[in-house]
């Protein structure tokens, strides 16, 4: 739940809303989510799966080559808790609708947290990720290229992981492998929901309700606190040299919920991956400058990726 509602692009990013992890971070966070949005370049044709399959109408699967050459067609996974469908909406357009189409996902462990006393179980991260691939088997993608957002960009990884020969491509931001006595405070500062920032907070009760809203943060938090306990912290670390896909890593250098170093692990242990930084980029980069991340994410996954990458 990296905010209620960050998300891969298939979602956490899957998408989702934006709301701080931290009390702490609410302020410049929520600055940052209050900013008008910007019409950014298009990520392409990127619609909700569940309004595509209830259109009927006809999807074309992801035919990117395996060496990367082609255009990319594929998923993006948003965040947790939060408007998902708005967390990618400043890169559904564009002029690009030809070279990149897919969908987005929001965590199916969202319908969990709607039970009473239900909880987060141990590898919901695994499940999501196969969850998702195996949603675009059945819709007959061939392969497809994904795009993660907070946790979706740890389902991002994870997926990679579990499924190489699927995913041709991957873009994540926001991303973390594990949990640290730091990202601990963080998640802490955003149990209490009631502690955030009335202008990041408002516009989540009024989707969902205060109940379910404060409810989803702590069992969230409740939930992330798993990691903590195994050793290192591990949520996917043990994966990332798995990982055989072309991979870019964006990175905030203000994101106030992902402290830089995490970006700086998955650099180093996903083989020939590329870390770009955005020096003014907090957790919601891809809306705040939604021209400069769409540009990345089209030129990485429209063009071939050299071998020595």
């Amino acid at each position: 739940m990296r905010a209620p509602g960050a998300g891969a692009n298939w979602d956490h990013g899957g998408g989702a809303g934006q709301s701080g992890r931290a009390a702490a971070a609410a302020a410049p966070f929520g600055a940052e989510a209050r900013a008008p949005r910007p019409q950014g370049r298009a990520l392409g044709r990127v619609q909700l799966l569940c309004d595509l399959c209830q259109s009927g109408r006809e999807r074309r699967p992801p035919a990117l080559p395996a060496d990367g050459r082609g255009r990319a067609r594929g998923p993006a996974a948003a965040g947790d808790v939060g408007k998902w469908r708005d967390g990618f909406r400043p890169s559904d357009r564009g002029p690009q609708q030809e070279a990149l189409h897919g969908g987005r996902l929001g965590p199916p462990r969202l319908r969990t947290l709607q039970t009473p006393g239900s909880r987060l179980p141990p590898g919901f991260f695994e499940r999501d990720a196969e969850d998702a691939i195996g949603l675009m088997k059945t819709l007959k993608f061939k392969k497809v290229s994904l795009l993660g957002w907070s946790d979706g960009g740890i389902t991002a990884l994870t997926a990679a992981a579990r499924y190489p020969s699927y995913v041709s491509k991957m873009v994540i931001w926001g991303a973390n492998a594990y949990v640290t006595d730091q990202d601990e405070r963080i998640y802490q500062g955003i149990r209490d929901v009631s502690k955030w920032s009335e202008r990041t907070r408002k516009p989540l009760e009024a989707l969902y309700g205060f109940d379910y809203f404060a409810r989803t943060c702590e069992k969230w938090v409740d939930g992330i606190m798993q990691f903590k306990r195994l050793p290192e912290g591990n949520i996917c670390r043990h994966l990332l040299p798995l990982v055989q896909c072309p991979t870019l890593i964006v990175h905030g250098e203000k994101d106030p919920l992902v402290p830089r170093f995490h970006a700086d692990y998955i650099h180093e242990h996903v083989r020939g991956s590329r870390l770009h930084l955005m020096p003014e980029g907090k957790h919601n980069l891809h809306l705040r400058f939604a021209d400069e991340f769409n540009k990345l994410a089209e030129d990485f996954l429209c063009n071939s990726v050299p071998e020595n990458m």
